[in-house]
């Protein structure tokens, strides 16, 4: 066990568990209609295996398990228990695909398969083989001495957070890089459970619809929503010179998320799509105000980045969506892969939220970040 390693929790561990979350919310789509039909829930263990499969299928199945087996072998190594990385990454694949499966007994709208339990498996052995071979190789050591020099021993959280922006940013939004857009969610959920109840009388209504961002309020929302994961990046950060390339790294990966969302939702020829003036002049004033933080001790960041996600949550969930983007949603949930965008969509609700409860707990819990 390296001095890197025993000062710094592995990062591999909270990734494993949010990515089994999104497994799960993928495996069980749409949660509705659960009933008990009648077959045993471990029939399909020994059927036949289907003699009809896409190439979809193969490729979701093995590959949807091969970053979860590649983060939990990770974490066994980081942890000193390379030995068994390989047996305990495969095996917790195997058990969570079998659950699941099961459970798919009792929804209508899914067909549990006993090769989808073998690819899930097939896809855990990759994924698991590609972390013993980097741990092999040194790789694994070489991150430890890496992230000891460029990040804060707490800095597990930040660095999850950080890697689940541009993925939070691949599901179709409002406006660019605005994550965290639920109020019109939670409305519309609350008074459906409400409903036929003398509590619907008491949920507090809007008496004026929601209306478009100005201009400037646009350029606002664009710039502090940019501006965010790069104070999350300064957070746990040591030097300036680190917290200069974690800006320009977030930046770039906000960017190329940006635009696969737009390619992969109205076309490859509207890469670019959601890039237009307020979006260019916001990212040019979060880069400015984040050169302002550059010096900025870890706690001021903190404190900065509470403040920006509060006021962006403000103004993402004031604006009313316009119709091109109501009809790009009904592009994009189109298809058999609805469920793998209702996972993308639930992250990017819940990042900024997140986020703010970091920034918090970052500011209450005593600084041991050591940071300038």
């Amino acid at each position: 066990m390296t001095k890197a390693a025993d000062l710094h929790k592995s990062s591999a561990w909270p990734l494993a568990l949010a990515y089994a979350g999104l497994i799960v919310y993928a495996s069980l789509f749409p949660f509705a209609d659960w009933r008990n039909l009648g077959a045993a829930p471990w029939e399909f263990w020994w059927a036949p295996l289907p003699r009809y499969w896409t190439r979809f299928d193969l490729w979701i199945n093995v590959w949807g398990y091969a970053p979860l087996g590649l983060f939990l072998a990770v974490g066994a190594c980081r942890t000193g228990q390379a030995r068994w990385a390989a047996a305990l990454a495969a095996g917790l694949c195997a058990v969570l695909s079998l659950t699941l499966e099961t459970l798919q007994v009792y929804l209508p709208a899914r067909v549990p398969s006993n090769l989808d339990v073998l690819l899930n498996f097939l896809g855990g052995v990759l994924g698991a083989g590609v972390a013993l071979m980097l741990h092999q190789l040194g790789a694994l050591e070489r991150w430890s001495h890496l992230r000891a020099r460029w990040f804060v021993p707490e800095s597990r959280g930040g660095l999850v957070l950080l890697a689940l922006w541009p993925a939070a940013l691949l599901y179709p939004l409002a406006l660019p890089f605005g994550l965290g857009r639920v109020v019109e969610q939670v409305e519309a959920c609350l008074v459906e459970l409400l409903e036929d109840t003398p509590f619907l009388a008491l949920l507090p209504i809007r008496e004026t619809e929601l209306q478009p961002l100005l201009p400037s309020a646009l350029v606002a929302c664009v710039m502090l929503s940019a501006l965010a994961p790069s104070l999350l990046g300064f957070c746990i950060t040591r030097k300036r010179i680190q917290r200069f390339a974690v800006m320009g790294a977030v930046l770039i990966a906000g960017v190329v998320a940006s635009c696969l969302s737009s390619a992969w939702s109205l076309g490859w020829p509207y890469l670019w799509a959601w890039w237009d003036l307020p979006a260019g002049v916001g990212v040019v004033l979060s880069l400015l105000l984040a050169g302002a933080f550059l010096n900025a001790s870890a706690r001021v960041c903190a404190g900065g980045l509470c403040v920006v996600v509060v006021v962006s949550l403000s103004l993402i969930n004031q604006a009313a969506s316009s119709v091109y983007f109501e009809q790009t949603l009904q592009h994009w949930d189109l298809g058999s892969g609805a469920r793998f965008y209702g996972v993308l969509e639930w992250l990017g609700w819940c990042w900024p939220y997140a986020v703010l409860v970091y920034a918090v707990s970052y500011m209450l819990l005593p600084n041991k970040s050591g940071s300038s």
